[in-house]
């Protein structure tokens, strides 16, 4: 393999197409193992011996991880070079991902998780940095369409790849199918990126404190949104000790990085009207992504009973729409202003949701088909205008900084989000089952009918008159609560519709590109 220049500038067009595709591919594999796991979950549990409770600490380990490494790797970045960075984290990564298949206990799999999610989340921002420096003009914005269809496909696939993998191989494959593309990206970007130079002499007086605090923050902020729907927010001591972490740690890191002289992230460049908004911006899509990514596959689990493999093809259609939109938008970014298209794609998401709301019990693959296509196209449209818009608005020599703030608040809105419609799922759950149960009275002629109807036909299944009216009893408990569940999902789509809705209003205080000037 040819190593080419360090200018973006003298490379070849063919090799820099190459280098792009296969920095793409790092920021894939680490970005659907977000997800890969979340429908394999009871299959890696009994594999391993491990209850509920530790089994959901193989993801929450790698978002853990992934959360406190990304906005560090800007910096990383500059002390040993984004080629360098990039293939140290591919490596470790891919080393891993082998631990994670051959993982003996649940321990060692919660470990090996995190470590990979630290070693995968430094190659989500490098992407970004490299296309900027690779690619100017009308080239920039395919770039930028390429990286965020990317960014908001691959956690979308995560549930359907990694159930049609259980089912048909092992969970151990899981992390195995990382290890070639792991492998081919730690030998090729050293030799096909060459854009910046290492720069030890960052690593006197650099802000350590910074780090271990923003590290301390970033941690317990991501434990606190995990577990705090479990455990009922700060009613548990755990919980209120972590959020109260991350809120002091998070706090003495903003003053302090504000006044250091080589600070780890450029927080300064959310003076930037444009940059600030573009952040916000990200938040919100990564809300929208990770929130219906969770919410999808628990209704189908929870109300509806499919399998992993059932779950993963039904909200596949996501991902389907989604790339179909990517020509479409690509040819629409160099001919409409950037920020009508964000607008489109944000008002997308808000209808999509919307086409939620009516849900209901017996929901399934041909209901879903509209409500998930809008989304898919959705995040297409929201996603890559963001990117383009708002890191184009930052100088060159502030972009590596900046690139790890803004993934950072994408990863932060599907955080919040999942936790947020986790909360409400179960608040609005308890209050529309309490409502529900205070109309079935027992001097009620439909219920008396249905729950004996139910009582005789379990007493001609050979069940005592005592037993089957207890089962009928349960039935008719169960469909309440299925009901109830169904409702508060409605609910949940609906405030999130709401939310999008407000979001468009802000597009039009961005500046217009230069790229589009």
């Amino acid at each position: 393999m040819t190593t080419i220049s360090r200018s973006p500038d003298t490379m070849p067009s063919r090799q820099k197409i190459i280098a792009f595709a296969t920095l793409c591919l790092g920021m894939f594999i680490a970005l659907i193992d977000i997800q890969i796991v979340s429908a394999s979950l009871k299959d890696i549990g009994g594999g391993l011996s491990a209850g509920q409770d530790e089994t959901v600490w193989v993801q929450t380990s790698y978002l853990i991880a992934e959360i406190i490494i990304i906005p560090l790797s800007g910096w990383l970045a500059r002390v040993l070079s984004t080629h360098w960075l990039f293939c140290v984290s591919a490596a470790g990564f891919t080393v891993m991902s082998l631990l994670c298949g051959w993982a003996w206990d649940i321990q060692s799999m919660i470990a090996f998780r995190a470590l990979q999610g630290f070693f995968g989340g430094s190659m989500i921002p490098l992407v970004f940095t490299t296309a900027f420096a690779f690619y100017q003009g009308k080239q920039r914005v395919i770039a930028a369409a390429t990286i965020g269809g990317i960014a908001s496909l691959a956690p979308t696939l995560g549930p359907t790849v990694g159930g049609w993998i259980t089912d048909n191989f092992s969970w151990h494959w899981l992390f195995f199918i990382n290890l070639l593309p792991g492998l081919y990206i730690t030998i090729a970007v050293p030799a096909l990126v060459r854009i910046d130079k290492p720069d030890l002499s960052l690593l006197k007086g650099a802000d350590y404190l910074s780090i271990a605090l923003l590290a301390l923050s970033l941690g317990c902020l991501e434990y606190t949104l995990e577990e705090g729907p479990r455990w009922g927010w700060f009613d548990d001591a755990t919980i209120m000790l972590t959020g109260c972490t991350a809120f002091f740690c998070g706090l003495f890191f903003i003053l302090r990085t504000l006044y250091h002289p080589q600070p780890v992230m450029d927080l300064y460049a959310l003076k930037d009207r444009t940059f600030a908004l573009g952040c916000f911006f990200s938040f919100m899509a990564g809300l929208g992504i990770f929130s219906t990514i969770y919410m999808t596959p628990l209704f189908l689990g929870t109300v509806r009973g499919f399998s992993a493999l059932d779950i993963g093809l039904a909200i596949f259609s996501t991902g389907i729409f989604q790339i179909l939109s990517i020509p479409f938008y690509s040819w629409l970014a160099n001919r409409v202003d950037l920020r009508w298209l964000l607008m489109v794609g944000l008002a997308g998401f808000a209808f999509s949701m919307y086409f939620f709301t009516p849900i209901t019990h017996d929901w399934g693959v041909d209901q879903l088909l509209l409500p998930q296509a809008l989304r898919g196209i959705a995040q297409q449209f929201a996603v890559a205008p963001a990117v383009t818009l708002t890191l184009g608005s930052i100088l060159p020599q502030r972009m590596k900084l900046a690139s790890g703030l803004f993934n950072l608040m994408r990863n932060l809105g599907g955080a919040i989000g999942i936790a947020l419609c986790g909360t409400m799922i179960n608040n609005r759950t308890n209050m529309h089952y309490s409502r529900l149960a205070d109309h079935l009275s027992p001097t009620d002629p439909a219920v008396n009918a249905l729950v004996n109807s139910s009582a005789q036909h379990n007493i001609g299944l050979g069940y005592s008159s005592e037993h089957a009216q207890s089962i009928s009893l349960h039935s008719l408990s169960s469909m309440v609560m299925n009901e109830a569940t169904t409702m508060a999902f409605s609910d949940t789509f609906y405030l999130l519709m709401v939310c999008f809705l407000l979001t468009v209003i802000l597009v039009p205080l961005m500046k217009k590109p230069a790229v589009q000037r």
